[in-house]
């Protein structure tokens, strides 16, 4: 799978906006100038980055051997998955959802109201 293939799901997200960094020769997905994914390659295999809950990280990573800490991001807050591996489409989503909602939750409520979420 082509990291670029998993940018139409991410904006199916509320508020999400895709833009292309060519300083990082990466594709970012953010809502509200907040990121949630970052996509690319690494050693030549598609990845992509996103945030999530440190508990959930670790056991993801011990459970997922393509699933690793975070690339060029903090280690502790983001996991880099690879694409090319046995990772689920269900496992991928799952992780984008959380990713987007972690995101989400820390705008200001005024924010989240305003993109139609309830906090």
């Amino acid at each position: 799978m082509n990291s670029k293939d998993l940018i139409p799901y991410c904006l199916t997200k509320l508020g999400a906006v895709h833009d292309y960094k060519a300083e990082w020769e990466a594709d970012r997905v953010c809502v509200c100038d907040k990121m949630f994914a970052l996509l690319g390659e690494l050693n030549g295999r598609p990845i992509i980055s996103l945030k999530s809950d440190p508990d959930r990280s670790d056991i993801l990573r011990q459970t997922f051997p393509d699933i690793i800490p975070g690339y060029y991001l903090n280690k502790r807050l983001w996991n880099t998955l690879f694409l090319d591996g046995a990772l689920s489409m269900e496992m991928i989503e799952e992780s984008i959802d959380h990713s987007y909602l972690l995101v989400v939750q820390g705008l200001p409520k005024k924010t989240q109201k305003m993109l139609g979420i309830q906090p």
